[in-house]
């Protein structure tokens, strides 16, 4: 499964920006980074009261990737 595909429409359906997202992708000592980022103004909404929103979605992306033997991380860039 696509990882970087599957991110980046969990992220396109929390934000009101949808354009504005982008996901890249890059291995930095055997774990797969997924660096996300998205408009100024949706940064909250992604990362959510209480980081539960970013939670979740870290927790989707670490058991689809548990299922292909991979270990993951999902980043968010701020400005």
């Amino acid at each position: 499964m696509n990882l970087q595909l599957f991110v980046e429409n969990l992220v396109k359906y929390t934000v009101f920006e949808p354009d504005a997202v982008t996901v890249d992708e890059k291995m930095d000592r055997g774990t797969k980074v997924l660096t996300v980022k998205v408009a100024p103004n949706d940064v909250g909404r992604v990362i959510g009261k209480d980081g539960r929103v970013i939670t979740c979605i870290r927790q989707l992306v670490s058991a689809t990737a548990a299922k292909a033997h991979q270990r993951t991380a999902v980043k968010i860039l701020t400005d």
